[in-house]
């Protein structure tokens, strides 16, 4: 498909909804062109994913690179993925942290989340737990669901912090129901260990449907082991999905 971006006379509003509904990429790549920023944003998603348009990572760069430098945070987070898993680009973790600092510092929730990680795992720069859950913390205040279960880890077990069970179960429950799968897990688990054995598995099983291959292989081993026969059975639905997941 030839992306270069060629003269047209503008759409109406009547026009862009009939191009958006009846040829999606089309409209997005043309609103790219037409100097929208949030589209262009959008047209790196789309070619970086293959949605409705041949897949291409170094263009998907390209898109991002543009609707960053005009100040849109979440591409300038996507620069940072492209850099540091390497698509369309060779992988560098350190250009990957720079960028999610920027965004992260301008106040992009996914981008405070994806740098604690750098900063906690030391990628691309050097550990540091401190920093790396003062970001989770801005990241889980500002509503960011994954942030909230690392939030509530560090509480729980205590790394650079003191150890806080009360607030890490608030913020596992925060996480939970805003819908991240190891939030539910997370939760279920403490509901399991205060006795309240129906109410875990539900929630158990809400992070058995949204959960991905990797979070399946370590919670399915940690739920056999559970004393409660109700909550062992599950870790076989873990396995069933698991192996659904692979094919």
């Amino acid at each position: 498909m030839d992306f270069r971006i060629r003269h047209r006379q503008p759409l109406d509003d009547a026009g862009w909804r009939t191009l958006l509904d009846e040829h999606p990429a089309r409209a997005i790549l043309a609103a790219a062109g037409a100097n929208d920023v949030d589209a262009q944003a959008l047209l790196g998603q789309i070619l970086l994913d293959g949605r409705g348009i041949d897949r291409d990572q170094p263009l998907a760069l390209q898109w991002f690179a543009i609707a960053a430098g005009r100040g849109h945070l979440m591409a300038r987070n996507m620069l940072g993925r492209c850099h540091e898993h390497g698509w369309g680009c060779e992988a560098d973790p350190s250009v990957a942290a720079r960028h999610y600092r920027l965004a992260a510092m301008a106040g992009l929730d996914w981008a405070m989340y994806n740098y604690a990680n750098m900063l906690a795992t030391g990628q691309g720069v050097a550990v540091n737990q401190p920093q790396a859950l003062g970001w989770y913390r801005l990241a889980a205040e500002a509503g960011h669901a994954k942030s909230m279960n690392l939030l509530g880890r560090y509480l729980e077990q205590g790394l650079a912090c003191a150890v806080d069970v009360a607030q890490a179960r608030h913020w596992y429950r925060c996480s939970a129901e805003a819908g991240d799968f190891r939030g539910q897990f997370s939760h279920a688990s403490v509901l399991a260990e205060l006795g309240n054995v129906e109410a875990a598995l539900s929630w158990f099983q809400l992070a058995l449907h949204g959960g991905n291959l990797n979070f399946l292989r370590v919670s399915g081993p940690l739920l056999a082991q559970a004393e409660d026969t109700r909550v062992r059975a599950l870790a076989a639905a873990y396995q069933a999905q698991m192996e659904h997941l692979t094919g």
